[in-house]
Parts: structure tokens; sequence; C-alpha cells
């Protein structure tokens, strides 16, 4: 973590590598990329935060998700970040889903990749690195 690192910064880092991570989708499946512009605090511990907020593609109708995100996670693997796979989760269908979680060295980065909350999603779920807000910013509301 870096000592002097702002909300600002760790929010601007994490889109990028939200947009990093859309970016290995096939670009022929990619029908949209809607990327929050805004996101919450949420506590590392007692005295930092990270920023956390989501970006959603939607692909054509009838693309596989499953391997896009097998895809992504191969990528990272090739690249010696740290990787976990999950299958617990049940989508809409009551079936398991694929889901990786990509965790950068940097305390509290994360970033979930998995298939959307709607048909012909993917998501990329992510929270920043750790940060100190200055002393008089209260982290409710968006940011």
């Amino acid at each position: 973590m870096e000592a002097d690192l702002t909300w600002q910064e760790a929010k601007a880092h994490t889109q990028a590598m939200q947009r990093e991570i859309a970016a290995l989708i096939p670009e022929d499946a990619v029908l949209s990329i809607d990327q929050q512009q805004t996101g919450t605090l949420l506590s590392c511990n007692e005295t930092q935060h990270h920023w956390a907020a989501s970006t959603t593609v939607t692909v054509a109708e009838g693309t596989e998700i499953e391997p896009i995100v097998k895809t992504i996670e191969a990528h990272y693997r090739a690249n010696g970040t740290e990787i976990s796979v999950d299958r617990d989760e049940v989508d809409r269908n009551e079936d398991e889903i694929y889901r990786i979680q990509i965790d950068p060295p940097a305390p509290g980065e994360s970033h979930l990749v998995s298939e959307g909350l709607s048909p012909n999603e993917i998501r990329i779920a992510s929270g920043s690195a750790c940060f100190t807000l200055p002393e008089g910013i209260y982290p409710g509301g968006d940011f």
C-alpha cells in the first residue's frame, strides 16, 4: 500500500483495471461496457477504506461466458497474479457459475469476474487498494 494513496488515485487505478479486464473479452462478442462512475467506500480496517464499484459487459446472445472467464483467469495466472476460483455462487437458473477473484499484491485490491446479474452479462466487481481518508472526510455517500 502506498502511504499517500488518495481515494481518487485508488478509484482511477481500479477503474483502469476493470477496463483492462474488459479488454480481454473478445471484441466481436461485446455489445456494451457499462462502468460505474461512482462507487462506495468500504472499510479495510479501523483506519483505512477501499473504493468499490463494478463494470458490466453485455455480450451477444449465445456467448459462452465461462470460457471467457477462464481465458481472463489464464491471462492473469500467466502474469503471476494470485487467482482464486469459486463455483459456490448460484445463478438465476440454480446453476453454479464460474467466478474468479484476481488479487493483485496491494492490500484490499481485488476484482471478481463472473457471469453477470442478467443473461449475457459479465460482471467485474472491484475493490481498490486500501487508503487513508483525509481528516474530516466522511466515508458515506458516493465517491
